[in-house]
């Protein structure tokens, strides 16, 4: 179980957790007049600017203040008035504001800092991607890594495997973490006072209904709310897997139309990614579907109906769920890359796989996922026949929950987990 002290936010009574991503904020409100920062509902945008410098001391609007949303449609520039430097929490409410914002920008290019937040993906709404194109730099925020939340700053294993150099063989000093509680309870700020799985539950149920009820009606109109909600449980069942739609639409017992709707929202809103397949050597048969991937992996595991410990180390999808979590940090450190770095899936269609390539500019590395904590040599036949087929690649990494620290060949080396997680 973890337990941590974190800052407290004495402006939104939330608790603080210091982020990774502010230092990229920071710097890209100094050279940028537009900044978006968008994310999941309840991953801590707001706490974050409501704490971090300098934003801490820039002017605040939420939408979600019935006031503050007539006024942006009534008269916006009323919203930064006698001030230069101002944020505007859940944009998407009022996405006709962003027009007032680029007309502001226009006229006055070096005088004004806007940072624009909100729980949909702004890039994916049309009005934004006309309103601010070529005008905005943009940034995701994900649930905490665990890193974060022991206050650790973030890990360069990742860079550093990607420039060819390898940990020192040996062993973590401490056993790691079991990961079965934390993929259980998820890593959303607001989970990490409640201390039971019970809890855990029953805050994740309440995010759902919310989600359901008040913000996915925002931007689209699902009328067919439990048809939603069983979309979600068969994509969740499906996290960490290929994701074939025809399938999750019979299972689901909806049309491959209204599947492929409904996952487009949940990625518009930042709940459910689609990873790619790496593609370089166009001579090789490959699998072109996605992987499928919930934001947070306790959101996976409470739609897949697991609240309890004891029954999601029995279930067949443990290792799917552990892969979410691996998932989860890659991904957080991909976004910290400038520019970001890319994150892929590779399968052959023959059935030689890694779970996941990392590509930053020309570098790649190679990740194999085992959640067992003593995996060898014959667990790397994937990540061998990767590297064979694409020489280049810096490293093969086999993350595994034990405490070792192992080269397995030339360009391989296994590694505990937790070393992604700071």
């Amino acid at each position: 179980m973890i337990i941590i002290q974190g800052v407290n936010n004495f402006h939104s009574g939330a608790v603080y957790y210091p982020r990774w991503l502010t230092p990229s904020l920071q710097e890209a409100s100094q050279d940028h007049a537009v900044v978006v920062l968008t994310g999941a509902r309840q991953v801590g945008k707001s706490t974050l600017l409501l704490n971090a410098e300098p934003f801490c001391r820039w002017r605040y609007h939420t939408l979600d203040d019935f006031d503050v949303l007539a006024q942006a449609r009534r008269e916006p520039e009323a919203l930064w008035a006698g001030v230069e430097q101002v944020i505007l929490d859940e944009v998407q409410k009022a996405p006709e504001l962003l027009s007032a914002v680029k007309i502001a920008v226009d006229r006055n290019p070096r005088k004004y800092r806007f940072i624009l937040s909100g729980s949909a993906n702004l890039l994916l709404m049309k009005q934004v991607s006309e309103s601010l194109a070529g005008r905005a730099v943009y940034f995701v925020m994900d649930p905490l890594a665990l890193g974060e939340v022991h206050q650790l700053p973030p890990p360069d294993i990742l860079t550093r495997l990607l420039a060819g150099e390898f940990p020192a063989e040996g062993s973590l000093a401490e056993e790691p973490l079991d990961p079965t509680d934390l993929m259980l309870r998820g890593l959303m700020p607001a989970l990490l006072p409640l201390a039971a799985p019970h809890a855990w539950a029953r805050w994740w149920e309440g995010y759902v209904a919310t989600y359901l009820e008040r913000d996915l009606r925002q931007i689209s109109q699902v009328e067919a709310l439990v048809d939603f909600r069983k979309l979600m449980q068969f994509a969740a069942l499906r996290s960490g897997q290929l994701l074939n739609q025809s399938e999750v639409a019979r299972d689901a017992q909806l049309s491959q139309p209204t599947v492929h709707r409904y996952l487009n929202l949940l990625e518009t809103t930042h709940l459910f990614d689609r990873l790619p397949a790496y593609a370089v050597n166009r001579t090789t048969r490959l699998l072109k579907a996605p992987k499928a991937f919930f934001n947070d992996p306790g959101l996976a595991v409470f739609l897949a109906g697991y609240y309890e410990a004891s029954d999601l180390r029995k279930a067949r999808a443990y290792g799917a769920y552990f892969e979410t979590l691996i998932y989860h940090h890659l991904r957080l450190l991909t976004r910290l890359m400038t520019p970001a770095g890319h994150l892929y899936f590779w399968r052959t269609q023959a059935g030689a796989e890694v779970d996941f390539v990392v590509e930053h500019g020309r570098k790649t590395a190679a990740f194999e996922v085992k959640s067992a904590k003593n995996p060898g040599y014959g667990d790397i036949q994937g990540l061998q026949t990767f590297l064979q087929q694409h020489p280049e690649t810096s490293a093969g990494v086999l993350l595994h929950s034990g405490t070792s620290i192992k080269r397995l060949a030339e360009k391989i080396v296994a590694l505990p987990w937790t070393m992604l997680t700071g």
